[in-house]
């Protein structure tokens, strides 16, 4: 059988985790499960004109709500939250405000999502800022900790902190340093699967190190641990990533996407929630789209989207644990408090309650 492609980087990580998992004699039994979905959403993707963009974030906003209000909700009662990572560069009110109006309905949430390719630290710095405070005093969205604009990051094209091998789409060595000094709470870029940006550690949350000068100082890090300290620069939250047995005759890569022609199956969610990053009792299920492309919006939201969030809620029950729908940000607050001993279900909804009042001060 033919190996899949970069799997070197990967791979060792991946068949130690298991190793220790089949291994292990009595793991404690899972207690919650957090779900998120991290959508890099490009609604200009293909260098789509403004029209085209408009009537793909349209198709959400009329579709979305009445999927969240249909899907069965988590173990409070919630409904699903969907985070949409948006581009700086494809950036317009038009296309931003339907999805803020969503935000305040308590259904979604936006996020930075950025692709550059070499115009330096300077050009980084300045339009990650602008975004930033554009998406916050513009359409109330994003929040603020200690007076600082924070906010969620997924690099465009996998790309993250120069990790291309042939150095394009990117060209920063110290991006992991920079996006903490700009108020980045926590990474969401992996998995990249066979992509040679791929991290060589796998299915683990962890705080990487900046190092400005190399590439890819997301490699390797500090997993978090119940009340362990914060130990770096940044924080990386990725998806699962291993081996998807099933589904057709030779095995296949699992890097937790939901598209068209790679739906939500039973098996599938027993994966996520098996390989899928663990920090004590609590499984951390990041999953990822690109929902503006029409074949994917098609597809999910037209159930592919409904099934998996049911799915997940059925594993759940067959667990006997809770799940909770999440936002990338409630995902991060849950981390946080877990490694500082605190209750990571308080954390997250606290702060969701405050998410359009106190929280979101504008300048």
């Amino acid at each position: 059988m033919q190996l899949i492609h970069n799997s070197q980087i990967w791979g060792p990580s991946y068949i130690r985790q298991r190793l220790r998992q089949i291994t292990q004699r009595a793991a404690p039994p899972l207690e919650r499960i957090w779900l998120t979905i991290a959508d890099h959403y490009e609604p200009k993707w293909r260098r789509a004109d403004l029209s085209t963009a408009q009537s793909r974030v349209a198709l959400w906003r009329a579709a979305w709500p009445e999927i969240a209000r249909r899907c069965r909700p988590d173990s409070l009662g919630n409904a699903p939250r969907y985070t949409f990572f948006f581009p700086e560069e494809e950036y317009h009110p038009t296309l931003i405000e339907p999805l803020a109006e969503m935000v305040h309905e308590e259904i979604a949430d936006v996020e930075v999502h950025l692709h550059h390719d070499g115009e330096g630290r300077q050009n980084f710095v300045d339009r990650i800022s602008t975004f930033c405070k554009t998406l916050h005093n513009e359409h109330g969205l994003l929040r603020k900790r200690n007076g600082k604009l924070t906010f969620g990051f997924i690099h465009g094209n996998w790309a993250l902190d120069n990790s291309r091998p042939d150095g394009r789409l990117c060209g920063l060595n110290d991006e992991i340093r920079v996006l903490r000094d700009l108020g980045c709470y926590a990474d969401f870029t992996m998995p990249s699967g066979d992509s040679p940006t791929q991290a060589r550690l796998v299915n683990t949350i962890y705080y990487c190190n900046g190092d400005p000068d190399r590439p890819k100082s997301y490699d390797d890090g500090v997993p978090v641990t119940p009340g362990g300290a914060v130990d770096g620069d940044l924080l990386i939250i990725p998806g699962p990533l291993g081996m998807r047995w099933r589904d057709r005759w030779l095995p296949r890569l699992e890097t937790g996407e939901l598209r068209y022609g790679n739906v939500a199956t039973s098996y599938r969610v027993r994966r996520w929630v098996d390989i899928a990053p663990r920090i004590g009792t609590n499984s951390f299920v990041k999953l990822y789209a690109h929902g503006a492309q029409e074949r994917n919006s098609a597809a999910l939201l037209s159930g592919v989207l409904e099934t998996a969030f049911n799915l997940l809620v059925e594993e759940a029950n067959r667990r006997e644990c809770a799940i909770h729908f999440v936002s990338a940000w409630q995902m991060y607050l849950a981390i946080e408090a877990i490694g500082q001993l605190r209750d990571p279900v308080v954390a997250s909804q606290t702060v969701q309650l405050e998410r359009v009042g106190a929280d979101v001060e504008r300048d």
